[in-house]
């Protein structure tokens, strides 16, 4: 069984059955999906969290070192990207350099990822919309608002946001991409009436002790603050649909985590300026910082900022999520058939309603938090054998045209690969009891259908019988 057999550069775009993405989205469109799905519960909750639990005001020292990391990932992403500019991203990359067999982990591994996030995304989405309501004298029924392990019955919000952003998807990536930029632009705005408020408010004496957990406490807020980063990975996923994917993708994968990183940097240091540290423990840390300074006007706007910031991950997780099925699917390791282009707004249709049914029926039902941790370990693999395709890329195709190079590639991809690898293994015992069941049930479904099915595998057939 050859379960190392890598999938060609010229293969990606040969094949006279090849199903292609309509390109419609420039370096504009990349940016702001990647800033949509990174900035999002990382900084309107997250921060505060993190902060009173771990790092204290240390907490801007935790989120640089965090950005550094994702720098080193970003960069050999954006090679990848630009070399291998195919939907699919960390799958794609991985049965480009490692092998169809690995490729299937890395893709089963961001189907996980996908599933989950969506999944826990909405049920915070469902959160600040209740609290709005409750805000405005509205008691929604927690019946309809929370699963059964909350206190409900079905989790009807998450589910209704969650079946609208399908459609969306459906109807196109135009639309999908001018709804992003529009929500996008609100959360940039609640972000900055914060700044803006918050800021002149801030009180040097809270900001003392700087490091009351100690330098371990600043790296488990790093470990942890990592995580909301990650969002930049969606843009790789859009990159058969982008307009000049060597130019834009690289601008979309950098310049989303560079913009992020400032706003994080700067929200924490504030929100740990205004109220002390060891307050910031709840669901909404910036819109309750607001509260208690008194701008209770503020506070409600951030709150609505925060709900489209949260539309805009559901929205970009939701994409990639389609994307990565789309790009096994046209591979022939899950049924070709549902990978079919929609004749007239050119999407994956059958998935993303699929997907998109099954993501809301997780997140209605199901009490997620405790495999929240699920989504971390599987980005994490993704991020992992990212880097190390590029090293194995700059070996076995030295020649190959490459749009955007990381630079000093032998210290910034082991760099990456250090860092996973350290934050992998930080994740608690169960997380990988869990994640190990996961890729038993993914390796089944290989071996019984993937395998066999494969495009690679018929093409070896196709090979060996004109040879006999």
């Amino acid at each position: 069984m050859n379960l190392f057999r890598i999938k060609s550069l010229s293969s990606f775009t040969e094949g006279t059955n090849r199903q292609n993405l309509k390109k419609n989205m420039g370096a504009l469109d990349m940016l702001l999906l990647g800033v949509g799905c990174i900035m999002g519960t990382g900084i309107f909750v997250f921060t505060g969290v993190v902060a009173a639990k771990y790092a204290g005001p240390g907490i801007v020292v935790s989120l640089l070192l965090s950005a550094i990391a994702c720098v080193f990932c970003a960069l050999c992403y954006s090679e990848m990207a630009s070399t291998v500019p195919f939907a699919g991203s960390a799958y794609t990359y991985s049965y480009a350099t490692l092998g169809e067999f690995m490729a299937w982990i890395v893709g089963w591994s961001l189907v996980l990822e996908y599933s989950l996030a969506a999944s826990l995304v909405a049920a915070g989405w469902s959160a600040y919309v209740t609290g709005l309501f409750k805000s405005a004298g509205v008691e929604l029924p927690k019946a309809f608002t929370a699963v059964a392990a909350d206190g409900g019955i079905i989790n009807i919000p998450a589910m209704l946001i969650l079946l609208f952003l399908s459609i969306l998807l459906v109807r196109g990536t135009k639309e999908s991409a001018t709804m992003n930029k529009i929500l996008v632009a609100v959360k940039l705005l609640a972000v900055f009436i914060f700044l803006f408020l918050a800021g002149p408010k801030v009180n040097t004496a809270n900001w003392s002790p700087f490091m009351p957990f100690g330098f371990s406490g600043v790296m488990t807020g790093a470990a942890t603050m990592f995580l909301a980063y990650i969002g930049f990975d969606c843009v790789a996923t859009a990159a058969e649909e982008c307009k000049n994917p060597n130019r834009d993708l690289p601008i979309g994968i950098i310049g989303s985590l560079m913009i992020c990183a400032i706003l994080y940097i700067s929200v924490a240091a504030v929100l740990t300026g205004v109220i002390p540290y060891q307050e910031l423990n709840n669901a909404e840390p910036v819109a309750f910082a607001l509260r208690e300074i008194g701008y209770n006007m503020g506070s409600a706007l951030v709150g609505t900022g925060a709900i489209a910031g949260l539309t805009t991950v559901l929205l970009a997780v939701m994409y990639g999520q389609s994307r990565i099925f789309f790009a096994m699917s046209r591979d022939g390791l899950i049924p070709a058939s549902i990978c079919k282009i929609h004749p007239k707004y050119g999407t994956p249709h059958l998935i993303t309603i699929i997907s998109g049914i099954i993501v809301a029926v997780i997140a209605g039902l199901t009490p997620v938090d405790i495999l929240a941790e699920l989504v971390n370990i599987g980005t994490l693999f993704a991020f992992l054998t990212t880097a190390i395709g590029v090293l194995v890329l700059r070996k076995t195709a030295p020649n190959t045209h490459r749009p955007f190079r990381c630079p000093a590639v032998k210290f910034v991809a082991p760099a990456a690969i250090i860092c996973c690898s350290y934050l992998m293994y930080s994740l608690p015992i169960q997380t990988w009891i869990r994640y190990s069941v996961w890729i038993a049930v993914g390796l089944v479904i290989y071996f019984v259908y993937g395998y066999r099915n494969s495009i690679l595998e018929k093409s070896d057939k196709v090979v060996l019988k004109k040879v006999v």
